[in-house]
């Protein structure tokens, strides 16, 4: 009988198959090959080593294999005439058209994904899921819709600065994982990859990378992630990206914020931060706990609320304010100091950026004394807020501020943090503003890095980064490029 296979055998045999191990690989981009673009032709990279001789280029699909690379005898594709390494028989060049760009690159741009890890959120209850045979008393309230916590500039769809949203889709994270998935990341670089589409060919395939910074790499809370190139400015401005639908989206699905930044030197030495107080660095705004002390707490929180919206003018609305203060006792700050709480987290955030080398200030349109007794809780090397002026005959408030110091409102801050860069010798982009009021807009504009703490829906907007999700203000500190780790370094005695 002939020996040789049969047709249907040989049919077979040809057949392109996945290795043994093709499910069980370690890496991320292999896993996920549908998002890499496809190149014609032999690859002069590393990644063009292949597990069959090169002479065989009629060989099969069967010879290959999808599984990780094993310690077989490779033999490397020509590669093209750059620094080449020869070792062990193996032949690659040093950088291949698969690595992203350089890491000062300004054209590569740095997100850092903050997963919602305070607020997991579940599916919503369907009415069809109901158990039927329950009596309509026995069965479970819907739910009313809402507005996912630290999605949206407000949780109030009455304070929404523009059209209510659309009810949200269905949350991914408690399918995938509490955490910045494998999936989710996926989801993000095909979004990104998606806003590339009116770039120029030679500037529309995505490379990207990314690193887990807090807590591990199984289950990270913080991922960033690097990518290049950015979507055309003519069509997309950096300024928008973070405020794009498709992002929005993104960030709804998946139960989390992205901070987008520029990847330059300055990204990760900045050495100057500013921080407003009053529900920034603490948790209260000083001057309505002054008004709760003297029994006009409602009249002032109005005003208040309606300073920090940007609804008012801030210098007008502090001098009515100030004006109830009248007859209060001038020790009144130092009653108060046991009652404020200093934002969880402002400490280490403070420790962490000292150790780094920062210039810190806090620059508050409260009161001089609290701006004191706060930088010395905190290490700050300024304090700049405004001053109330006092009878010293009766030691009680006069209900005026002091004419020889200027009002700190929003356009003092900035010119504040302007002056303390240029007296440090510091350039725009080393420079970080952190607040939560419409008075803070113009300082984070005009610092390199400024971020909206759990901010007013107006400040949110406008700010250039937010962020609402973070479990304490420490976490700042991983727009640096910090790693956990090396977090927990710096906080060592």
């Amino acid at each position: 009988m002939d020996p040789s296979p049969s047709p249907r055998a040989r049919a077979r045999a040809t057949r392109p198959r996945l290795g043994r191990n093709s499910m069980s690989s370690g890496s991320f981009i292999d896993d996920h090959q549908q998002y890499k673009s496809v190149h014609p032709g032999p690859s002069s990279s590393i990644d063009g080593v292949l597990e069959a001789p090169f002479e065989q280029p009629g060989a099969s699909l069967s010879n290959l294999s999808t599984a990780p690379r094993t310690s077989h005898s490779p033999v490397a594709i020509p590669p093209s005439p750059s620094l080449i390494i020869r070792d062990s028989g193996i032949v690659h060049s040093i950088s291949h058209a698969d690595c992203i760009s350089p890491p000062e690159d300004p054209s590569k741009i740095v997100a850092t994904i903050f997963y919602n890890s305070a607020l997991p959120r579940h599916p919503q209850i369907h009415p069809d899921h109901i158990l039927p045979n329950l009596v309509p008393e026995a069965r479970p309230a819907l739910p009313p819709p809402t507005i996912a916590s630290g999605s949206a500039p407000t949780t109030d769809i009455s304070n929404y600065p523009l059209e209510p949203p659309p009810p949200d889709p269905e949350p991914l994270d408690h399918l995938y994982g509490p955490y910045v998935s494998q999936i989710c990341l996926t989801h993000f670089l095909s979004t990104i990859d998606s806003l590339l589409a009116h770039n120029p060919p030679a500037l529309r395939r995505l490379t990207s990378s990314h690193r887990c910074l807090s807590p591990s790499s199984t289950h990270p809370r913080i991922m960033e992630v690097s990518f290049a190139p950015p979507p055309n400015p003519k069509y997309l401005t950096f300024s928008d990206l973070c405020k794009h639908e498709s992002i929005y989206r993104f960030e709804r699905e998946w139960n989390c914020e992205v901070i987008f930044q520029r990847e330059t030197i300055f990204r990760r030495y900045k050495r100057l931060c500013v921080f407003d107080m009053d529900s920034t660095l603490i948790q209260q705004e000083v001057i309505d706990e002054i008004a709760a002390y003297i029994g006009v707490e409602k009249e002032v929180s109005a005003i208040t609320a309606r300073a920090m919206n940007g609804e008012l003018d801030f210098a007008a609305s502090l001098k009515a304010r100030v004006a109830l203060l009248k007859g209060v006792p001038s020790d009144v700050f130092e009653r108060l100091k046991p009652k404020i709480t200093i934002t969880p987290g402002a400490k280490e955030l403070c420790k962490v950026l000292k150790r780094l080398g920062f210039t810190l200030a806090v620059l508050s349109g409260g009161f001089q004394p609290l701006a004191d007794w706060l930088a010395a809780q905190l290490d700050l090397d300024y304090a700049f807020a405004n001053h109330l002026v006092s009878d010293p005959g009766t030691n009680t408030l006069t209900g005026e501020l002091d004419a020889a110091h200027p009002i700190v409102d929003a356009h003092h801050k900035q010119n504040l943090l302007l002056s303390l860069m240029t007296g440090e010798g510091l350039s725009v982009e080393q420079t970080m503003a952190v607040g939560d009021g419409a008075n803070d807009i113009p300082m984070l504009q005009a610092a390199g890095l400024g971020v909206a703490w759990k901010a007013k829906s107006k400040v949110q907007m406008e700010a250039p980064a937010r962020l609402n999700v973070g479990e304490s203000m420490l976490d700042l500190v991983y727009l640096l490029g910090l790693t956990e780790r090396e977090v927990e370094e710096l906080l060592m005695d």
